[in-house]
């Protein structure tokens, strides 16, 4: 039975960032080749010409690899979001923009590999620490730009800020969520488009 991480898992040993991205490039490329389920430390500690012991210094198990791949992937999701919402004209503006930006971004970095994709769904399955501090990310966006939105007049002020948030952040959820995006991979082109106006409508003051 699989635990999950409640916290970061740390790396160990010293702080010498040079060998830990060298595992973890090397990780990336041996998921990508032969799947995150079916590789162990061992395997990796082969195909990287370490010592499994010595990757241990640096990493605590395989989660901790897969962690800092998965970091890797949402920092480049959120870097496209924030360039898609850096010129939006208005609240609303934004709020489309999320939709759409959230759901291109991880079909790009999700999807472009099926056994990296295995990653990302066991973090989202197992919760991985990074996955929930994601999440808590997402929906802090939200409230952001839906607070824009009520002090300029655009979106409606009488229902309770967190109420709105978590409706929204449900709604968008399977634009970013890999285990929900990718049975509606077929609707990804329209379905931006068509869950944004529906939740631009309920916000119409």
């Amino acid at each position: 039975m699989k635990t999950t991480s409640s916290a970061p898992t740390p790396s160990r040993g010293p702080v010498d960032h040079e060998v830990r991205d060298q595992v973890v490039a090397a990780a990336t490329e041996h998921f990508s080749r032969y799947g995150y389920e079916k590789t162990t430390v061992s395997d990796l500690a082969k195909a990287i010409g370490f010592s499994k012991a010595y990757i241990y210094k640096f990493f605590e198990s395989k989660q901790a690899i897969g962690e800092m791949i998965c970091a890797q992937c949402i920092a480049e999701i959120e870097g496209s979001v924030a360039a898609s919402l850096a010129d939006a004209a208005s609240p609303p503006d934004k709020i489309r923009r999320l939709f759409k930006a959230f759901t291109e971004a991880s079909l790009r970095l999700l999807f472009q590999d099926r056994k990296l994709y295995e990653i990302a769904a066991s973090a989202a399955t197992e919760q991985w620490a990074v996955v929930a501090a994601y999440d808590q990310r997402v929906q802090q966006l939200l409230r952001d730009v839906l607070q824009e939105g009520r002090a300029s007049g655009d979106f409606e002020r009488k229902t309770p800020l967190d109420e709105t948030v978590m409706a929204i952040y449900l709604a968008l959820r399977p634009c970013f969520n890999p285990l929900m995006l990718q049975h509606s991979l077929h609707l990804a082109e329209e379905a931006p488009a068509h869950l944004s106006s529906l939740v631009l409508r309920s916000l119409s003051p």
